[in-house]
């Protein structure tokens, strides 16, 4: 299963990167686990805010949450009062109390849908949804508005770019990633890794996710992240597994020569030295002196006959 709401957060998150804007993932909002997708909240820093904004994001506030449905997920009206439920939540916990309630007027909500929401217009049929633009909407829910987002209705141009790598078709998904520009280091692969074979329509098995993960994990690590790796691998695993992997020229180019034979027999050293070789650093006595008697004679009888 693909973690579309992790990737999705992801690319928010890079989106907001360096902004007057942070972004909060999966925002736990109750003593019993729930998570909203994201929220997006203002900051008060020198950074500038977003050089421009994807379609729908044009009434940002102090806080903006989003809940987000991926391709199989439908967004219904049960998502919608999900969401104002975690509105009503994240207002009691972060203003200074209950009696001092921060104002309405801080807080967007937004509903993101990768394909039309078919099921939610069926439910809403006393709260119509209103077109603001292509692929954006307003829908009344209760006393709040929230603004409903469908990705795959957006228009194909750049400042859409991240709407387009979540729209579900294999022509957005190339669109976003050709045109959308990513400014957290390295956070490209993990979008890739996360969900990229199944917006191109691929077979994806668990074999292959295995056999893929490490070199996926390694275009992410810096060297210094590379080098504790291998210290843990050295740990793991004992030399001489490690040793398995390398050529015979690997495993000695950063050795000395005292190094490369310091555990050979002399038989060994000198196994595939010529005669030549193997005398050519003595002096005459040396040459001789290991000679015996008879080699002695032979040398003497061979020096004479000259």
């Amino acid at each position: 299963m693909i973690p579309w709401h992790r990737a999705f957060g992801f690319t928010l998150t890079d989106f907001f990167w360096n902004t007057n804007y942070t972004v909060e993932l999966e925002k736990d909002l109750s003593l019993k686990q729930q998570f909203l997708d994201a929220i997006i909240i203002e900051q008060i820093s020198s950074n500038p805010p977003p050089e421009s904004l994807p379609d729908g994001f044009d009434n940002l506030s102090t806080h903006n949450l989003l809940s987000y449905k991926s391709l199989r997920e439908p967004m219904d009206a049960w998502a919608l009062d999900e969401l104002i439920g975690h509105f009503v939540n994240y207002r009691k916990q972060i203003s200074p109390s209950m009696d001092d309630l921060l104002p309405v007027d801080q807080f967007s909500l937004y509903a993101v849908c990768t394909r039309h929401p078919s099921k939610l217009i069926g439910e809403s049929k006393h709260n119509p949804l209103r077109e603001i633009q292509t692929g954006v909407f307003d829908v009344q829910w209760g006393v709040r508005s929230i603004r409903l987002l469908v990705l795959n209705h957006m228009p194909a141009v750049d400042r859409n770019a991240i709407w387009q790598l979540f729209s579900s078709t294999p022509k957005g998904y190339d669109f976003g990633q050709q045109r959308y520009r990513w400014k957290i280091p390295n956070i490209s692969n993990i979008i890739k890794m996360l969900y990229s074979r199944e917006v191109t329509d691929m077979t994806y098995t668990v074999e292959d996710f295995q056999r893929d993960l490490p070199k996926e994990l390694l275009t992410m690590l810096t060297d210094e992240q590379c080098s504790a790796l291998i210290d843990e691998m050295l740990k793991r695993f004992p030399p001489g597994e490690m040793l398995k992997h390398l050529s015979l020229e690997e495993r000695i180019r950063d050795l000395s020569p005292e190094e490369r034979i310091r555990d050979l027999s002399p038989e060994e050293r000198i196994r595939d030295l010529s005669p030549e070789d193997r005398i050519r650093d003595l002096s005459p006595e040396d040459r001789i002196k290991h000679l015996s008697p008879k080699e002695r004679q032979k040398m003497l009888d061979l020096l004479s006959s000259k």
